[in-house]
């Protein structure tokens, strides 16, 4: 099942949030909306879930307009907010129990759904336990169940893995591998870029409540300035006069000093790092450790937006 956003816009107040925003998240896919703290993102999923009304723009579920208050395709929507949304005394089945009277589940298939969701956040061990009980990591995975009791086509994820360990962390990718695997529709939230790359099949990435790209992990990658970059770390730190034939060697992009260590960019690692060693050898410079890597998302983001990920 298919969500559409298309030219979604919303002000509060004078501030306009969201600007003219459209994408499409497709069946058995993880859609990544990725941004920095502030960029629209919740305001996005609020008003993809029906909670929060567009001033502009309209919401498509396979095809049906999605509208506020007590619309019926609501129910093909499963919601994971930021803030966790549990009653803290009382165990996690009841807390399931209450999440299913709201669609209208009772009886043996409350029971089954919920057997299930807890089977599958790794939780049916602890059923019979209260959230105040449980790690925060936990409580995340309890606040999945939660959204995923009705079997809903569509699941809007925002920052899901907020403040949680690595292993829970890693317990969530998991579930959402899986729903995905099942032909669901999932939208994924984040500012961790690790985690989109992870996650997402497609990655839209706004800030300032403006869609700066909307592509294929493979295809924003392809859009970075140079593909790799090499961080090499000198005993000491190499003059201006180094730094500036290092910059106008063929096949280099950016170059950057903090302290003793040099980052540069590079269309192609095979050539780059032999000329880059090399000429700062022959100035008196001796590189102690040279590490390498791809593009990725953050610096696709930076030549976006000239300005790291996380900043708000």
């Amino acid at each position: 099942m298919s969500l559409v956003a298309s030219n979604l816009e919303k002000r509060f107040g004078t501030t306009l949030a969201v600007a003219g925003v459209s994408f499409e998240a497709a069946p058995g896919a993880v859609l990544g909306l990725l941004g920095p703290n502030g960029a629209g993102k919740s305001t996005i999923v609020g008003m993809l879930a029906g909670l929060l009304k567009p001033d502009r723009g309209t919401v498509l579920v396979e095809g049906v307009g999605l509208g506020t208050g007590a619309d019926p395709t609501k129910a093909r929507l499963g919601l994971v907010p930021q803030e966790l949304a549990l009653f803290e005394d009382v165990p996690a089945r009841e807390n399931l129990a209450v999440f299913g009277a709201l669609y209208g589940l009772k009886g043996a298939e409350l029971a089954r759904r919920s057997a299930a969701v807890l089977e599958l956040t790794s939780l049916a061990d602890r059923a019979d336990s209260p959230p105040r009980e449980f790690s925060g990591g936990m409580k995340r995975r309890l606040n999945i169940a939660c959204a995923l009791l009705h079997e809903p086509a569509i699941l809007l994820l925002d920052e899901p893995t907020v403040g949680i360990d690595p292993q829970s962390r890693n317990a969530i990718f998991e579930t959402i591998e899986v729903l995905a695997a099942q032909g669901r529709t999932i939208l994924y939230t984040s500012h961790y870029m690790e985690e989109v790359e992870r996650l997402a099949d497609r990655v839209v990435v706004i800030d300032h409540g403006r869609v700066l790209a909307d592509d294929t992990l493979a295809g924003l990658l392809a859009g970075a300035p140079t593909p790799s970059v090499l961080t090499l770390d000198y005993a000491a730190a190499p003059d201006a006069a180094a730094l500036a034939e290092v910059a106008a060697l063929p096949g280099i992009g950016a170059v950057e000093l903090k302290g003793t260590t040099l980052t540069v960019a590079a269309s192609d690692l095979g050539s780059a790092a032999p000329r880059v060693l090399e000429r700062l050898a022959a100035r008196g410079f001796s590189c102690r450790e040279l590490t390498s890597r791809r593009a990725n998302l953050e610096d696709v983001f930076l030549a976006l937006t000239g300005r790291t990920l996380r900043d708000s």
